[in-house]
């Protein structure tokens, strides 16, 4: 029986090693560390994004987080710049809107949504050939009006519209990155 048990390990543990090295040379890659971009891209430009909203520094915020999440994944050197570089990505914020998402009983808003749409465009320079677009990519957050008792009181859109939007351009910057790098 104890020879039968050890038999069945050593097969078990056989199996495993050749699964393992079978799959070693199939394309798998960990998540946020491949790369379908062209061999010959190693520096990204990305400049400040375009605003067309009303919303104050939107495109400053979205840069940045964009920035941040390519330089995590650690393979392109990203500059601010437009020039010099392998391709270069630019975006823009074609709207932005503000509407109620829930009410209270007595028929006030108690939670907001945003939502926020944009075009976004990676683009190989010395072709001049598009690798990546999305022409309508749309992102919405919630927020609780904490307070204000009306639809035109401020405190009701600026205390946690901020935090919000921080929320909003972090999944932006995450999913427009992986999208880029991972062809989603």
């Amino acid at each position: 029986m104890i020879l039968v048990r050890s038999r069945r390990s050593v097969f078990l543990c056989v199996l495993c090693v050749l699964c393992v090295e079978s799959t070693a040379g199939c394309g798998y890659a960990l998540a946020g560390r491949g790369s379908f971009l062209p061999s010959s891209i190693h520096t990204i430009g990305v400049p400040i994004f375009q605003n067309r909203s009303t919303v104050f520094n939107l495109e400053t915020l979205l840069t940045q987080k964009v920035r941040s999440e390519f330089i995590g994944r650690g393979k392109y050197q990203i500059l601010p710049d437009p020039t010099g570089v392998d391709a270069l990505l630019t975006g823009e914020v074609t709207a932005v809107s503000i509407a109620p998402a829930s009410f209270t009983a007595a028929q006030l808003a108690s939670r907001y949504a945003i939502t926020m749409t944009a075009r976004v465009e990676l683009r190989e320079t010395r072709e001049n050939k598009i690798l990546w677009e999305n022409s309508s990519v749309t992102f919405r957050q919630e927020y609780e009006a904490t307070s204000g008792t009306s639809a035109a009181d401020p405190a009701a859109f600026f205390q946690q519209d901020v935090n919000a939007l921080e929320r909003m351009s972090s999944d932006f910057a995450r999913t427009i990155v992986s999208a880029i790098l991972e062809a989603f």
